[in-house]
């Protein structure tokens, strides 16, 4: 018999939060709104119960959770990265260990470092300063 450990809801959440993160600060970064538009038909980071391996278990969702730090972080810093080989390793293992728990992620690394940059631009995916209205 084998004893496993179910994930949190504070890990679930912060599953969910960081996916929302990527739609909302990186993506808009790289993509026209268009495209994320696109990303969200195609389900990317989002589970399907076909593909599922991730059972819930508290090391699945910590590697999750790594993998999407992981992403996050060399996404931030793709453009004044020093050794580009080792970013794209990282990205690459990362982003096939998500594809392997069941989380749709189709993009590499080529998209995001050749995409022209959107710094500056209005999206709406981006997250809003404030949610008054003026």
């Amino acid at each position: 018999m084998k004893v496993v450990v179910a994930s949190t809801d504070e890990q679930e959440n912060h599953i969910a939060e960081l996916i929302e993160q990527l739609y909302t600060e990186i993506f808009p970064r790289f993509f026209p709104d268009d495209e994320i538009l696109e990303l969200k038909q195609l389900k990317v980071l989002q589970p399907q119960a076909s593909d599922q391996v991730y059972n819930g278990t508290l090391k699945d969702a910590f590697q999750i959770i790594s993998s999407l730090q992981a992403l996050i972080a060399v996404l931030d810093l793709i453009n004044d990265c020093k050794d580009e080989k080792e970013y794209e390793e990282m990205f690459e293992r990362n982003s096939q260990n998500l594809n392997e728990y069941g989380y749709f992620f189709p993009l590499s690394f080529s998209q995001f470092k050749h995409a022209e940059s959107r710094e500056g631009k209005f999206s709406q995916f981006i997250k809003p300063a404030n949610h008054f209205m003026i």
